[in-house]
């Protein structure tokens, strides 16, 4: 990269590059420090390889004039860029963009967003006010700064052609008459630059050395490079009239074949300037400044100054430029003409410009802008790193504590199992007891069950009455009378579970005492009123008595409110 006070400028032209480094001076001026120009030597019907010849071009100038790879102030052609000057409507400054903004979508003939423009506002006459309007297709400016990048340079501005010039001839000339036009004399087009105080405008046409290429081919028949050599080596605008032609026929056809030329060119100046006066209110310029390479075949000043009748002098980008001591005064004048752009270029870099024009990719402007924020990625990234690393070093504390830790809760874990398996033992111990103790006292529950039916069966006892035996009664008979609707049920086998749900009494009752049956019954009325027995219990076996007989028999299923466990 060149240091701050240095700055490559290139511009790309249809024929040629010119490519130029620039270091500021103390004074405030620029210097011009080392130089380059390099032909394409393209034929115009091979524009598909143009990115081609451009980069390779570019490579070899860098590499003979020694330029280093860096940063780049970017020209190109005025023909490229689609260009208007539009007078605004009296507007507030606020919106001032979007009538810009409007203008623009009416003017340019493509879809804005397959462009790239900008504008820039100069002044108009009697204090109007004009804005330019500069736009190039985004695919075209794209491929150009494409093969800049290949050279390893980075694109930091792309300005238009005739725009750099101006800039250079306001910076260079500093007492121009009222009105002044530029003829910038390229290879496909020549651009003309109408400059007047606090205004200024431009037009490209499609006359220039291209076309007296093109009219040389035609006169000998011969391909577009041996024609572009033959014009190197004899071209010059013929006199005419009554003038004796050169005494060589070649000389001569391609002498008459450049002014043939000229004299579009003078048609098609004209037709400008009338534009210029009629539709911008300008005025007829009073002097011509040449620049370009076809501006440099022999009388092409003298041809327009007769045709224009005015006067017609070569621009001097260097005037107020300094030329480094270590560039020969011959080779910078040999090609002073071509060097006016980059002139311009350059004091973008160093000051502020009447034209300020900016055509860089939104995608090199990304870049740019990521590039600027990298710092910034970067020392996020380092806090991050050292967070992280300030991170790893606490934990791996920690880890060490932790471990420390473990290893006494482990130490403390095997006391408490210890311990664990002795309460363990305790609890086996304890549960045994609680057993036998449980059964001890459900046997003692079943003895006071038993006892408290045996006194309720007591208390129930009428006079006259006996009870043989108390037995428990089967299961079947406990289920069938568990309805106290059910009927008794008859004798049958132990309930299973080992659960007693009703008793068997049988007993004697005295004839005498009995009579018609009431006291049995009365016994059995006492029993459902007692607490632990139920309504159904009932009379299950009762027979006739015989006429000797002075007891009677009879058996009764008590049926128990709660199941005795056995």
């Amino acid at each position: 990269m060149f240091k701050g006070d240095h700055i490559l400028a290139l511009d790309i032209g249809a024929s040629n590059l010119k490519m130029a480094e620039f270091a500021a001076l103390k004074s405030g001026g620029v210097e011009l420090v080392n130089f380059g120009v390099a032909s394409l030597d393209l034929d115009p019907q091979a524009e598909g390889e143009r990115s081609a010849y451009i980069s390779s071009t570019l490579h070899e100038i860098m590499q003979d004039r020694g330029f280093r790879p860096g940063r780049v102030l970017l020209s190109v052609s005025g023909q490229s860029v689609f260009s208007r000057f539009v007078k605004l409507p009296p507007v507030d400054r606020d919106k001032v963009y979007q009538i810009i903004l409007y203008e623009a979508q009416q003017n340019v003939p493509f879809p804005m967003e397959e462009v790239v423009w900008d504008y820039q506002l100069i002044g108009g006459a009697a204090g109007e006010m004009d804005v330019m309007l500069a736009a190039i297709k985004a695919d075209i400016i794209e491929e150009i700064t494409g093969c800049v990048e290949q050279a390893g340079l980075e694109t930091d501005l792309v300005d238009v052609a005739p725009m750099a010039l101006y800039n250079a001839v306001r910076y260079n000339y500093t007492d121009l008459p009222e009105c002044t036009l530029v003829v910038d004399m390229g290879a496909r087009s020549t651009d003309l630059i109408f400059i007047e105080k606090g205004r200024v405008f431009s037009r490209s046409i499609p006359v220039a050395g291209n076309a007296i290429t093109q009219q040389i081919m035609q006169e000998f028949g011969m391909s577009f490079g041996d024609a572009e050599a033959l014009k190197k080596a004899h071209a010059f605008v013929a006199f005419g009239g009554a003038y004796e032609g050169p005494k060589s026929e070649v000389v001569d056809k391609v002498s008459k074949s450049v002014r043939s030329i000229m004299t579009r060119l003078h048609a098609e100046i004209n037709r400008s300037v009338n534009f210029y006066r009629s539709q911008q209110t300008g005025q007829q310029p009073s002097l011509i400044l040449l620049a370009g390479g076809t501006s440099a075949i022999p009388y092409t000043d003298s041809f327009l100054k007769d045709k224009m009748k005015v006067n017609v002098d070569y621009l001097n980008p260097f005037l107020n430029v300094a030329v480094s001591e270590g560039i020969e005064t011959d080779e910078i004048a040999r090609y002073a003409n071509l060097m006016g752009q980059v002139v311009g270029l350059a004091l973008r870099r160093f000051l502020t410009c009447p034209i300020e024009i900016n055509l860089v990719p939104p995608k090199i402007l990304a870049d740019k802008a990521f590039r600027r924020k990298q710092p910034l990625f970067l020392a996020a990234a380092a806090a991050l790193l050292l967070t992280l690393g300030v991170w790893c070093g606490y934990f791996v504390k920690m880890s060490g504590l932790a471990e420390e830790r473990m290893v006494k809760v482990r130490a403390r874990v095997q006391e408490l199992e210890q311990v664990e398996n002795r309460l363990r033992e305790s609890e086996i111990q304890v549960n045994a007891v609680e057993k036998t103790i449980s059964s001890l006292l459900n046997l003692s529950a079943k003895r006071t069950q038993w006892l408290q039916i045996v006194n309720q069966v007591h208390d129930s006892m009428p006079d006259g009455l006996w009870l043989i035996s108390l037995k428990p009664a089967s299961g079947a008979q406990a289920a069938e009378i568990s309805d106290p609707n059910a009927p008794p049920p008859e004798p049958a086998s132990m309930a299973p579970g080992g659960q007693i749900r009703a008793l068997e009494i049988s007993g004697l009752a005295y004839q005498d005492k009995a009579g018609s049956g009431s006291t049995i019954r009365d016994f059995r009325d006492r029993l459902r009123e007692m607490s632990l027995f139920g309504p159904g219990t009932e009379i299950i076996w009762q027979p006739s008595p015989g006429q000797d007989d002075f007891v009677r028999q009879f058996k009764i299923l008590l049926v128990l409110k709660s199941p005795l466990n056995v």
